[in-house]
C-alpha cells in the first residue's frame, strides 16, 4: 500500500510539474517565440532540477553529478556522451545549469513529446532528419555548429545515435561528431552517464526508481581535433574512458 501511494504521489507530482509548462509552451510556440523561449528557459533550468528533487523525495532516487574536472572545462566545448534514456536531456540540463547547452537529436523528438518538443524547437537545438539524404543531416549539423559558436553555447552529441536499452555501450559512429567538430572547432569533454536505461519507459520507471540513481561525470577533456585522425582517436579514447567509468560505478 505504501509503495502504491509513493508511486501515485511521485507520478502526480511529476505530471503536474511537466503539464503546466508543457501546455503553456504548446500554445506559446506558434504565437510568440520570445514567450516560448522564456518558458523553455524555465524548463531547462528549473524543471529538470525539480523533477529529480521529486524523485529523491518520494522514491529516494539520487542524482549524482560528480564535480571533479568541472573546473578544468574551458568556456566553450563539445560534450560527447553515451546515451541511455530520453531523460539524459534532463540530466545534462541539471548538471550544466550554468551554461546554455544544445543537443544534437533526432527530429522525431521535436514533435509530440511533452515538455521537450517545443523547447527543442524554440531554443534551436539540432534536429537531425530520420529520413532523407545523409547530406541533409550533415548540412543541418553544419548550420547548428556555426550557430552554437556564434552564441557561445555548449553542443551535446551522443555518438551511439540511439539509446541503449540495457546500459551497455553501443557503436560510436563518427560522421556526426566529425562534422560537428569541423563546424564548431572546440575542445571536447567526454562525459559518462549511468542509470537512465533502468527508467527509460513507464513499465520500468516505478520498478527501478526506488533507491535508484542517475550518475554523470566528466571523464576526459581533449583539445579541439585538427583532422580526421584526431577526431576518430578522440571518439575511440572517449569510449574507452566511458566504459572504464561504467565498470567502476557498477562494481
Amino acid at each position: 500500500m505504501l509503495s502504491f501511494l509513493s508511486n501515485f504521489i511521485t507520478l502526480s507530482c511529476g505530471v503536474l510539474l511537466v503539464a503546466v509548462p508543457a501546455v503553456l509552451n504548446i500554445f506559446a510556440y506558434p504565437l510568440s517565440k520570445k514567450l516560448s523561449l522564456l518558458i523553455s528557459h524555465y524548463i531547462r533550468t528549473e524543471c529538470s532540477r525539480q523533477l529529480f528533487a521529486i524523485f529523491k523525495t518520494y522514491k529516494h532516487f539520487d542524482f549524482l553529478g560528480y564535480t571533479e574536472n568541472l573546473d578544468k572545462l574551458p568556456q566553450q566545448f563539445i560534450i560527447v556522451s553515451n546515451h541511455q534514456s530520453l531523460l539524459d536531456i534532463a540530466l545534462y540540463m541539471n548538471f550544466f545549469r550554468k551554461v546554455e547547452i544544445r543537443f544534437v537529436a533526432k527530429d522525431n523528438l521535436a514533435r509530440h513529446v511533452p515538455l521537450v518538443s517545443e523547447m527543442l524547437r524554440a531554443e534551436e537545438h539540432c534536429m537531425i532528419p530520420r529520413r532523407g539524404k545523409p547530406s541533409v543531416a550533415m548540412e543541418t549539423i553544419d548550420t547548428f555548429g556555426k550557430r552554437v559558436m556564434e552564441r557561445g553555447q555548449i553542443p551535446v552529441i551522443f555518438p551511439e545515435g540511439t539509446r541503449s536499452k540495457d546500459g551497455n555501450l553501443g557503436t560510436f559512429y563518427t560522421a556526426g561528431f566529425r562534422r560537428l567538430s569541423e563546424s564548431a572547432p572546440l575542445p571536447v569533454a567526454v562525459c559518462a552517464l549511468d542509470g537512465g536505461y533502468r527508467i527509460n519507459n513507464l513499465s520500468t520507471i516505478f520498478q527501478n526508481l526506488h533507491n535508484g540513481y542517475y550518475r554523470v561525470k566528466v571523464v576526459g577533456l581533449f583539445p579541439a581535433p585538427q583532422n580526421k585522425e584526431e577526431q576518430v582517436a578522440i571518439l575511440e579514447k572517449g569510449k574507452e574512458l566511458i566504459q572504464a567509468q561504467l565498470d567502476e560505478w557498477r562494481k
